[in-house]
């Protein structure tokens, strides 16, 4: 089983280049079986929940073929829209990203068979409001046996208001509609900018979508979409790990490939608790040289402090000198990487959906397990500040996110080392002394 080991006490420095948005990619690679044409997509970002997503799309039929490690064409003029179109697979039930197949092939077919979601389990994750938005459109769906349904005689344009802001309920009857007869409105539609991500590329295949990125997004149906190449946006998660990984570990790191202004939330909660953020065009700098001041993070949607971004803000939290509050307002399983923190040293208690964080001078070394994907990149973090030895298993839950997450710590001056045996954890700490 692979693990990461862990030697605590050095300062990132240097340079690290972000890859392509995770979240963008998921509902992209979807969109892309909605055309007959060639649709090239380039910085697909190469992690566990992208390569599944692309077995599941070549499982239906769909012709996938790498043209490097970051550029993918998908072609869907094979897919035979008799068949039941049923994307059930081991594979496709460990991502949550499964669903967004629901809404591509109901858009192309009129029909789709997607298991249900699974991915980290950090929470419900409701899909009433993606059911609400495709019966709006005139879809029939159905749940049985772990298999969700959808069927439309033919799909019209409708009114949509969403009761609770939801990106995946966004994207998915975003591109329902966008093959849809006559205009679409989606209210109280989410702002994220992977939703821009993902309108921008179907309008690059000739949708008709407006607003994207605002509260309200306003579709036109067309009758069919073509081939088109387009390169995702650049993971504002990812970088966002490495701009608190910088600030956690004293250190001063570059990141490149970034959109500044989708990391407002996070630079503006860095600079309150006194690390340094550098904005440039296309890069920021973080660097921090003393101990950093409490603060208090309410998770909201976007543009609000993004709830991927929790665990990671946490461990540096339970670092500085004082108290912290941090409110979790979006998933209610977000603080199970809490106990896992403990056996490192940190002083958090939970009540409900808020951790009070007492912070500590610093954390020990200790054998912990990445309870989810986010929760997992906290933990490498706090190994990283950590005196002496960590051992981090489940690392296949951060491999999910993360592209290259060690060969990009080793880059900086982190020494972390991706193991499989005992022996080899051994052999590490002999290297490293």
């Amino acid at each position: 089983m692979e693990q990461y080991v862990i030697k605590g006490g050095q300062p990132l420095e240097g340079e690290v280049t972000i890859a392509g948005a995770k979240n963008a990619a998921l509902g992209i690679l979807a969109a892309a079986v909605m055309t007959d044409q060639e649709v090239i997509i380039e910085n697909v970002p190469n992690v566990r929940d992208t390569r599944v997503l692309l077995q599941a799309i070549q499982g239906i039929g769909a012709t996938v073929r790498y043209i490097d490690e970051h550029t993918v064409s998908i072609c869907g003029a094979a897919i035979n829209p008799n068949s039941d179109l049923c994307v059930d697979d081991e594979f496709i039930r460990k991502i949550r990203a499964s669903y967004y197949l629901l809404g591509a092939l109901l858009g192309k077919y009129k029909h789709s068979q997607v298991a249900l979601p699974g991915g980290c389990d950090i929470g419900a994750r409701p899909i009433d409001l993606h059911i609400k938005g495709f019966e709006a459109l005139g879809a029939q769906v159905d749940i049985a046996n772990g298999i969700i349904s959808t069927h439309a005689e033919e799909l019209i344009g409708n009114h949509i208001y969403m009761d609770v802001t939801s990106v995946g309920a966004t994207i998915n009857i975003m591109m329902a509609a966008a093959l849809a007869t006559g205009k679409t409105t989606i209210e109280n539609a989410a702002k994220e900018p992977h939703i821009v991500d993902v309108a921008n590329f179907l309008n690059s295949m000739g949708a008709n979508i407006k607003g994207a990125g605002t509260d309200v997004i306003r579709i036109r149906g067309v009758k069919e979409l073509h081939g088109t190449t387009y390169s995702i946006i650049p993971d504002q998660i990812e970088a966002g790990t490495f701009m608190v990984a910088a600030a956690a570990t004293k250190g001063d790191v570059v990141i490149k490939n970034v959109i500044p202004k989708h990391l407002e939330a996070i630079t503006s909660k860095l600079n309150e608790i006194g690390a340094h953020v550098i904005e440039y065009d296309d890069s920021v700098r973080v660097m921090s040289d003393k101990r950093l001041k409490p603060t208090n993070i309410k998770t909201l949607p976007y543009p609000g402090f993004p709830t991927d971004m929790q665990p990671q803000m946490a461990v540096t939290l339970a670092l500085s000198n004082g108290t912290s509050i941090v409110t979790e307002s979006i998933f209610e399983n977000r603080f199970k990487y809490v106990a896992e923190l403990a056996r490192m040293g940190a002083h958090i208690r939970v009540e409900g959906n808020t951790a009070i964080i007492d912070g500590v001078e610093s954390f020990s070394g200790a054998n912990v397990a990445a309870p989810d994907l986010r929760a997992g990149a906290a933990l490498v973090i706090a190994a990283l500040v950590a005196d002496d030895f960590s051992v981090i298993s489940d690392i296949k839950y951060i491999q999910r996110g993360y592209e290259k997450f060690d060969e990009k710590i080793r880059g900086l001056g982190g020494k972390i080392e991706k193991v499989d045996t005992d022996k080899d954890i051994q052999k590490f700490k002999l290297k490293i002394g």
